[in-house]
């Protein structure tokens, strides 16, 4: 077995990867501290071709050198916006009848492995604070949780681990829908 080339792997350019289909999914990231995480969900949202991240609160926005040391240049292929609340941010995402989902440990949250999204619709994910997680008043404001099922001593994951379980997880889903 040979590891592939930089050149062999077929990855798009950005010009490319702007005008290809993404997957009807947008990610808030609600109040993220650490700028290597939020680097981190730009990579993850770029190989999976999300549609749109949208950086709440104290999340810091690109250009970031901290953030490029994670994003290497997703910063530049998946479209971004920064609004300082991320509750506003839900409640208008929801009058256009976005579905939100708040990723996070809560009464009568779905386990992940049992969660069927449904694409006819656009999706958001809320991923919270490293230490408080999504804030309560994003929960109550969702239209649902999901949970990320563990079954170890600690009781949560990384943010940037999290996206990546809860987008591969979407986007496998995507893909045999289609």
């Amino acid at each position: 077995m040979r590891k592939l080339r930089n050149d062999e792997l077929g990855r798009l350019e950005v010009s490319e990867f702007k005008s290809v289909p993404k997957i009807p999914l947008i990610i808030i990231l609600d109040n993220i501290r650490s700028l290597m995480n939020v680097g981190s969900v730009f990579r993850t949202s770029d190989a999976f071709i999300i549609k749109q991240i949208i950086l709440c609160g104290i999340t810091a926005t690109p250009p970031h050198r901290e953030i490029q040391k994670t994003a290497l240049g997703a910063t530049e292929s998946v479209d971004w916006i920064y609004t300082e609340d991320s509750l506003e941010a839900v409640r208008i995402l929801q009058a256009k009848d976005v579905k939100v989902y708040a990723i996070e440990q809560a009464e009568n949250s779905i386990m992940l492995d049992q969660f069927l999204f449904d694409f006819t619709q656009e999706i958001a994910l809320v991923f919270g604070n490293e230490v408080k997680g999504v804030r309560q008043e994003v929960v109550d404001a969702a239209d649902g949780c999901i949970e990320i099922p563990q079954f170890g001593t600690k009781h949560s994951l990384n943010i940037s681990i999290s996206a990546g379980i809860v987008i591969w997880e979407a986007f496998q889903q995507y893909q045999n829908s289609l």
